[in-house]
């Protein structure tokens, strides 16, 4: 038996701006809420278990110091890139400079937090819904 990631846990300062923005990118409901604030979003219909790992947006007064250690990677499913790029700028993605020379085929972004993220060139196949 191997282990598999279920869910992602991300610090927030502003939870409910956090999850509205990651449920727009990545086609995702809001599951549930914890009484700290946490708010769970994940695939629809499908929820926490499925095929995709759910993110927990937790609340958290703490400042980040540094860079991240882990970062998300996203791909589009039904566009390209540059189509991909502009949605995620207009959701309020901004692009972030990490030391990129210009030739890599993905976009460093963040988040409206700050967290950076990648949007890299290939598309997949999006993970079959239960709507």
């Amino acid at each position: 038996m191997a282990c598999r990631i279920s869910e992602l846990v991300i610090d927030a300062a502003d939870p409910e701006r956090l999850a509205a923005f990651w449920s727009e990118v990545l086609d995702y409901v809001e599951l549930g809420r914890e009484e700290d604030g946490s708010i769970e979003i994940g695939p629809p219909g499908i929820g926490f278990g499925g095929p995709q790992p759910t993110l927990v947006i937790s609340p958290s007064r703490d400042r980040r110091a540094g860079k991240l250690r882990l970062h998300i990677d996203v791909n589009a499913t039904d566009r390209d890139q540059d189509a991909e790029l502009k949605r995620l700028l207009a959701l309020g993605a901004k692009r972030v400079d990490v030391g990129q020379t210009g030739t890599e085929s993905w976009h460093v972004l963040a988040d409206p937090e700050g967290n950076e993220f990648c949007l890299l060139h290939a598309r997949i196949q999006p993970v079959a819904s239960a709507r």
